[in-house]
């Protein structure tokens, strides 16, 4: 079983920076890709961004593209979601998911298998 938990989220004015983790956890973890999605309330989870483990190859959406940064540390089990220049439209849960197959998919909800408790990010103006 994988537990994955996320930290780093806050309360932060609209233009500043957040840097949220999220610990993965289990007998073996050796995901194929991990990724961050948020929540808005009264929205729909939407993808943020992806990142494929062994080769660290990162897709985002077009919302977050060069404000957020994904990264992984294989040796600690963790990967990182960067937010840079931050807007209130980017409040929101943030939760973190990891999908163990490889494959092509990755911005759907049901392409990931195992899915965190969520941090808060809200962005005041």
């Amino acid at each position: 079983q994988v537990q994955l938990v996320e930290s780093g989220g806050g309360l932060v004015q609209a233009g500043n920076s957040l840097r949220l983790s999220c610990a993965a956890s289990g007998r073996t973890f050796s995901p194929y890709r991990m990724a961050w999605f948020r929540q808005a309330p009264g929205k729909e989870r939407e993808f943020v961004a992806t990142i494929t483990w062994i080769g660290g190859r990162a897709y985002y959406a077009d919302s977050v593209k060069g404000r957020f940064t994904i990264s992984g540390d294989n040796a600690k089990n963790t990967v990182f979601l960067q937010m840079n220049s931050l807007k209130p439209e980017d409040t929101a849960v943030y939760f973190c998911a990891a999908r163990l197959a490889g494959s092509t998919l990755y911005s759907r909800e049901s392409d990931y298998n195992y899915w965190g408790q969520g941090t808060q990010v809200t962005v005041s103006s």
